[in-house]
């Protein structure tokens, strides 16, 4: 969808809602620009086939958690389309995930200390959105302003539109300023400090966004996420 030389495919439940994205100009735009690195040797992560990774794991009618990050890990090995999670074989894991680790530590007493890779918290309905889908290798925000940032609005305005009761899971100024089209009245906004080193103490430990959701789910008579990896 992104290159017409590509087979790329997006899950059957999001297209009535995201299909006319696709042949939009800034759409275009960026399809220009990641032929154009591809072109020019750049190694672009994830691998394509997994650049619409956290849209394939939640199908729409599925989701209810959204947590939205910023781009993907430009280190070669780490990312695999759902934001904050890396592939099962990472080791060290980066440091917001092992503070994201923490807190569930904390709050819910799970124990993930042992890997990164979130895809079954995807597989339960948890949308693990990035803003920016891809990334060069080795330049962390170098696909920022491409157009990304206006697909993933629109992914997070279906939601909002679509979908009742969810939780949107705002981890830092970046994504708070993202979720400002929610609907507060319709679903759950839980905001705190993101989970970096830089800022997790300044209130992202203590945040309880675990509990909080699945206190939120079991309310509106939704299926509770496991946590636990």
């Amino acid at each position: 969808m992104i290159d017409n030389n590509l087979d790329i495919k997006l899950d059957s439940s999001w297209l009535p809602y995201l299909e006319n994205e696709f042949s939009k100009p800034y759409m275009q735009e960026l399809r220009a620009f990641l032929t154009s690195e591809k072109a020019s040797g750049k190694k672009i992560l994830p691998k394509t086939s997994e650049w619409f990774n956290a849209l394939n794991s939640t199908p729409l009618d599925q989701v209810k958690v959204i947590i939205i990050g910023q781009d993907p890990y430009p280190t070669p090995g780490h990312a695999h389309g759902l934001c904050f999670s890396v592939k099962p074989d990472v080791k060290p894991l980066p440091k917001s995930l092992l503070n994201i680790n923490k807190e569930l530590m904390t709050d819910i007493g799970v124990d993930n200390q042992h890997t990164g890779n979130l895809q079954p918290w995807a597989n339960q309905g948890v949308l693990l959105l990035n803003a920016v889908l891809t990334v060069e290798a080795g330049l962390t925000n170098s696909h920022q302003n491409k157009g990304w940032e206006q697909f993933t609005d629109a992914v997070i305005e279906v939601v909002n539109a679509q979908n009742e009761h969810c939780v949107f899971v705002l981890w830092g100024a970046y994504a708070q300023k993202k979720g400002k089209m929610i609907d507060r009245h319709k679903h759950l906004v839980i905001e705190s400090p993101h989970p970096s080193p830089l800022s997790a103490y300044r209130g992202f430990f203590g945040s309880q966004p675990f509990s909080k959701t699945n206190a939120y789910l079991k309310k509106n008579n939704k299926s509770i996420i496991n946590w636990q990896l």
